[in-house]
């Protein structure tokens, strides 16, 4: 199945929630919507008002499905919404009123939500259903007398003697569909009462069968909540799901909950509530929807083709996190060139990174690994470590800018999952090399260096501070961004020190070359370049005249494969990584630069300085060279140029590009 829908509840007066939800919906290519439409809550002051504005304006461009359930507490046997309706025709009367005042808006009308469910449908006083089956016997019949379609809500969990009641007391005759609920991997038990799709809704068609031929299977719920950071997991649970042999399928659901809202059973009762949404509760896309509105289902199946590496025994492959990113994918390439195994560690949550994983396995075959994990997923972490030859650590929040918005996914991901990458090292009880990549953020704004101005850029009033800036300066964490990325930091050195780790640490300055995703937060050089081959405007922040030493990826992997080749001696030690004084240059002359090899005068506008950028940075690496033998060969002109032709080629004007060949 190519078409699916999605579950998303909506509170009275959440206009604001449906009106950024919908587009997003529709970008996804989802066909349907299914929703709440509460008895209780139309009951209530304000209620027809708030279903009138509600149901025309999400069936506008998504065939609706509304759920019809939750008697209103004045009207309920136990004076709880879960209670049925003392007047059991007063819910068939409701669907009339739904059905006049609104069928012009959907065609199927679902009855209840999770009949079995206690906080749904109180059965404790209805324990044979008798209530249920008449009250919902006379809604089926009413609804396809004036010509829509009634659907039955679906059992939760499932449970195929409560579903055959139903055929045999004849509810399931009036059915044009009846709903599935299953939550595999999530509340449904992979070990236990979960037996697949094909099994359990096989067994569903054959209760079906037996009382009404004509009737569909709807996956009316089914979802995977991302609490434990495995958004791959949730991807491929979706595309099982759209496999399975239902005539619909709905998810659950669009948005994470909001901290501050209550489940039924009570706020913050389970943390798996919170986190069942294709995006977030502040609207950010987790991969499910990303990939969803990049490419729809094909997509997905592209993406899904990727699994957890099964590696043969006795293989030592080389960890590389974050290794579908721009670094991480030229390190990689480099490794598997030399005939190494790569387990590629990456979340795949950059857009766009996907496309360098794609490559590496197009050219590398069986020997590239994927592991589409996040490194706060431990039980993954420590799985895919566990045999490793060594391992790169690249894998961060890599923007100011976004820690500045974020700080506290900032430092889960840079500084907790640091160190649960030193844990799995750790608990391996093997000896794993480990090279960290840091940055030259941990150096703060040098808010201490006189500066000069010229024409073109900044210069130190000091000529010996114009050499660079050399590891025994203080660390100095001015951002969000930099104090996670210090944090890791300084936690490699320590791991190095106190459990005798083999690990040492690269504070890199501004990498730059194929394979990268430029933006204005974060790859700058790649991000003007970009602009200018496109013909977009861009934007400054500051003078234009900042410094930074630029270094180009080929040079940067062979740091990182050096340090690697000499951990013995470099354990625990920390070194810049950068392109030097050589090849130092302002941002006014890297316009220069690439106006003369592009052809193109960028149209460029200055704004206010942004918080934690440095006017000037230069990475003294003399330690680095000393210690290994490296230095930086490429000239930032000849980068330049040769990261001009390969953004023209594949992100201006790109050729199709596989997930996987």
């Amino acid at each position: 199945m190519s078409r699916f829908g999605f579950v998303e509840w909506f509170r009275p007066g959440d206009r604001e929630r449906v009106e950024a939800v919908l587009p997003m919906l529709e970008e996804t290519g989802a066909s349907w919507l299914r929703t709440h439409l509460s008895w209780a809550d139309y009951h209530a002051p304000g209620g027809p008002e708030w279903y009138d504005w509600l149901i025309p304006r999400l069936s506008r461009n998504l065939e609706l499905v509304p759920c019809v359930h939750y008697t209103p507490p004045s009207l309920s046997r136990t004076g709880r919404t879960s209670g049925a309706p003392k007047v059991l025709k007063d819910l068939p009367d409701f669907c009339d009123t739904v059905m006049s005042r609104y069928g012009a808006h959907f065609e199927h009308l679902e009855l209840w939500n999770e009949p079995n469910n206690l906080l749904d449908y109180d059965w404790r006083e209805d324990p044979g259903f008798e209530l249920f089956c008449e009250m919902i016997d006379m809604a089926a019949y009413w609804i396809r007398e004036r010509g829509w379609k009634p659907v039955l809500g679906g059992p939760c969990p499932f449970d195929p003697y409560w579903l055959d009641l139903m055929g045999q007391r004849g509810i399931l005759s009036y059915m044009h569909a009846v709903g599935f609920h299953g939550f595999p991997g999530t509340w449904d038990s992979e070990e236990g009462s979960w037996t697949g799709w094909d099994m359990h809704l096989g067994e569903m068609r054959a209760i079906l069968d037996r009382h009404n031929r004509d009737a569909e299977i709807w996956i009316t719920e089914t979802g995977y909540s991302t609490w434990r950071r495995d958004e791959m997991e949730q991807v491929r649970r979706f595309m099982q799901a759209l496999d399975a042999p239902a005539a619909r399928i709905f998810w659950y659901g669009w948005q994470d909950l909001q901290p501050d809202v209550a489940v039924q059973e009570g706020l913050w009762f389970d943390p798996r509530h919170y986190h069942l949404g294709a995006i977030t509760a502040d609207g950010q896309p987790k991969l499910l929807a990303r990939m969803l509105a990049e490419g729809g289902v094909a997509r997905l199946r592209e993406v899904t083709r990727l699994s957890f590496p099964a590696l043969a025994g006795g293989k030592r492959p080389v960890v590389v996190t974050g290794g579908a990113g721009f670094i991480g994918s030229n390190l990689s390439e480099s490794l598997l060139a030399d005939g190494q195994e790569v387990l590629v560690l990456d979340n795949l949550s950059r857009p766009g990174v996907e496309e360098n994983l794609g490559w590496l396995s197009a050219h590398f075959g069986a020997r590239v690994h994927p592991a589409p994990f996040d490194l706060r997923d431990t039980q993954a972490l420590n799985s895919a470590v566990r045999d490793a030859a060594a391992v790169f650590h690249l894998a961060a929040q890599t923007a100011v800018t976004t820690s500045l918005d974020t700080p506290v996914e900032d430092f889960e991901v840079n500084a907790r999952g640091t160190l649960n990458v030193l844990e799995a090292v750790r608990a391996s009880g093997r000896e794993i090399p480990l090279v960290f990549a840091s940055t030259n953020k941990v150096y703060g704004a040098l808010a201490d260096i006189d500066l000069h101005e010229t024409a073109e850029c900044v210069v130190p009033a000091d000529a010996a501070q114009g050499r660079g800036v050399t590891e025994c300066r203080p660390l100095d964490f001015c951002t969000p961004y930099g104090c996670s990325k210090g944090v890791a930091d300084q936690y490699v050195m320590d791991y190095a020190h106190s459990y005798g780790l083999k690990a040492a640490v690269l504070r890199m300055s501004c990498i730059y070359g194929p394979r990268q995703f430029g933006t204005e937060d974060q790859g700058w050089l790649a991000h003007f370049l970009i602009s200018a081959l496109r013909g977009d405007p861009l934007t400054i922040y500051g003078s234009g005249r900042q410094v930074r030493d630029v270094c180009e990826v080929s040079d940067a992997v062979a740091a990182y494969r050096m340090v690697h080749d000499r951990i013995d001696a470099l354990s625990g030690r920390a070194f810049n990584l950068g392109g030097g004084p050589a090849n130092a240059i302002s941002l006014r002359q890297a316009l220069a630069e690439i106006t003369r090899v592009t052809g193109v005068t960028p149209e460029v506008v200055y704004r206010d300085w942004r918080q934690g950028d440095q006017p000037w940075f230069v990475a003294d690496t003399a330690a680095l060279t000393a210690a290994t033998g490296w230095r930086a060969r490429t000239d930032w002109r000849q980068g330049i140029a040769r990261l001009a032709g390969w953004l023209a080629e594949h992100r201006v004007h790109p050729e199709p590009e596989r997930i996987l060949a």
